[in-house]
């Protein structure tokens, strides 16, 4: 795993991102998900979920548990 620095200034906080891991972008999304912090461009911030849907093989969740269909009221 790669390490980073990070930089305090006052009451904000900078991480020196190593090379490899530069972003194209002057802004950012950020988000924390538990302990982890993810930046996503702002420019483009679907493009991840984009590629990583090549990963799926195409018998994904080909056997799965469904429930069976119920009658509702209709809406009219």
């Amino acid at each position: 795993m790669t390490i980073a620095r990070v930089h305090r200034d006052g009451n904000k906080q900078s991480v020196e991102l190593p090379e490899g891991f530069r972003i194209d972008d002057s802004e950012v999304y950020v988000k924390r998900v538990g302990n982890a912090i993810v930046l996503l461009s702002k420019t483009n911030p679907w493009q991840p979920l984009k590629e990583s849907l090549n990963l799926f093989s195409d018998d994904f969740m080909d056997e799965r548990e469904q429930p069976g269909q119920t009658e509702r009221e209709s809406f009219d």
